[in-house]
């Protein structure tokens, strides 16, 4: 038998062997191994003001420990995470933060955007007086985190090496192999106030993947629909920021000097809707004298102490209920009661 023909009959029976030997792997999930709910990533599930779900593995708080803005990561990052048909981590931080109760999150991204449009609407008058919308009422972010994420896939031998040794780059190239992909990603939490970065954290993991070529199958993975639940590369990169995010808690929770004062995440988001007792004014509304010579006193009485006398332009935060036609107020120089009939909202 001619080299020639020994090659045409040893080819397409190695591609044979190999084709079912990656069949028999997926059928025993021994090489991908993600099996959690028969889908999506380690992040997963739901968090609102009553608690959550979903979250295995999460590092968990008694108490909110600051109020915390998630940023984008550096442009190069979400590059290089477009070439795996994913998109930016933000929201899955974002996520997992709101799940441990660790901190409060506050909206600095694109839904910053639509609230300050929200606040162009009121001061154009084009709201209900009632919406309870004004300056003085968000929430201040006491820290701010950057995350970046480093994805590297290597060819770590095996079955797919195997094949491109014996056959060569050509068969290699169709046929894939088996590669060992790592996942490292970092965060790093600054000061909103100082600047000053107070936490720093790694998080990584690793797991042998079957990565078949479009000449034995028909289509990739890469050819469906990509994100963190979806495909392998967005689950290791999940769980290396679920590692990577538990690092940064245990760094805050081991010093009480960087915990900051916050409400848990039900009095917080109540904040943002409550009313005065009679619905005149709300919390965080900025109100302005309508004369010169307005008196602000110390308590809801016509009759009571002076604590001070207020010029036509200084500004009050509305900081407390209503009472006896009076509203309880923070000035510049004094908190006390101001009278309603007296102030006008700005």
């Amino acid at each position: 038998m001619s080299m020639r023909a020994i090659h045409s009959w040893r080819v397409p029976a190695l591609l044979a062997g190999f084709a079912m030997l990656a069949g028999s792997a997926f059928a025993q999930g021994g090489i991908t191994g993600n099996k959690q709910g028969q889908g999506g990533s380690v992040v997963q599930g739901a968090a609102g003001t009553q608690g959550s779900t979903g979250d295995t593995g999460l590092q968990h708080c008694d108490k909110p420990m600051g109020a915390l803005a998630v940023v984008e990561p550096q442009d190069f990052v979400l590059q290089s995470l477009r070439q795996y048909k994913l998109q930016s981590p933000v929201s899955l931080i974002r996520l997992m933060v709101q799940q441990s109760n660790c901190f409060i999150v506050v909206e600095r991204g694109v839904g910053m955007q639509n609230a300050m449009q929200e606040r162009s609407l009121q001061n154009s008058g084009e709201l209900r007086a009632d919406s309870n919308m004004g300056k003085g009422q968000m929430v201040t972010a006491d820290f701010i985190l950057t995350p970046s994420v480093i994805f590297s896939e290597n060819n770590a031998g095996g079955v797919g090496a195997g094949a491109a040794g014996l056959l060569g780059r050509r068969v290699g190239a169709i046929a894939g192999g088996l590669k060992f992909k790592e996942a490292q990603t970092s965060m790093l939490v600054a000061d909103a106030r100082t600047t000053v970065q107070v936490a720093a954290a790694e998080g990584s993991t690793k797991k042998a993947d079957l990565r078949l070529g479009a000449g034995l199958w028909g289509g990739g993975f890469g050819a469906a629909a990509g994100g963190y639940g979806n495909t392998n590369e967005g689950k290791i990169i999940a769980a290396a920021l679920m590692d990577n995010y538990n690092n940064i808690v245990g760094a805050i929770k081991g010093d009480p000097n960087l915990q900051r004062g916050v409400g848990t995440l039900a009095q917080e988001a109540a904040a943002g809707g409550k009313k005065a007792a009679n619905g005149t004014f709300a919390q965080g509304d900025v109100l302005g004298p309508k004369i010169a010579g307005v008196k602000l006193m110390a308590t809801p009485d016509d009759a009571g102490k002076v604590a001070g006398t207020l010029t036509r332009t200084d500004e009050l935060v509305v900081i407390g209920e209503e009472k006896n036609g009076f509203v309880n107020v923070q000035g510049s120089n004094a908190t006390g009661w101001v009278k309603i009939v007296l102030v006008q909202k700005h």
